[in-house]
């Protein structure tokens, strides 16, 4: 029953780091794209040879918003890929203490995975940043 469990808890954190891996190349990905068009929209709309439109404004707009809404969900889902993996860890470190095994899993461990997905926010949110102002300098400066 033991080994049972102990399947178990490795394959949820198997599944919990694809689904961590799925939200931080979706968003990285996103955050690209956005960064591109919108870049390109600034750009016609700043370009002398073009008339104004005001629809170039709005979609700058909506992509800032759209942005900041699937980088909050990225952000906010690896929040609980990380409480999940800590939660899932714990478990297999008390399990391995009543089995007198846990001098081979070493405790630092957690607190890399800790650091991990704060090294992956810090890049979601940096190209979050990136892919709002690069536009809006180009539109506005």
């Amino acid at each position: 029953m033991l080994e049972k469990l102990h399947q178990h808890i490795v394959s949820e954190l198997n599944q919990s780091s694809r689904t961590d891996t799925i939200f931080v190349i979706t968003a990285v990905v996103f955050n690209l794209v956005v960064l591109a068009v919108t870049s390109g929209i600034a750009s016609t709309a700043v370009d002398p040879t073009e008339p104004f439109d005001a629809a170039n404004d709005i979609l700058i707009a909506v992509f800032i918003v759209v942005s900041i809404i699937v980088n909050a969900i990225s952000i906010t889902a690896l929040y609980f890929g990380r409480n999940t993996r800590n939660t899932l860890l714990s478990g297999l470190v008390a399990m391995y203490n009543d089995n007198n095994v846990a001098k081979y899993y070493s405790p630092t461990l957690l607190k890399n995975y800790g650091k991990r997905y704060m090294l992956f926010i810090g890049i979601i949110v940096c190209l979050a940043l990136l892919g709002i102002a690069v536009p809006l300098i180009i539109r506005f400066i």
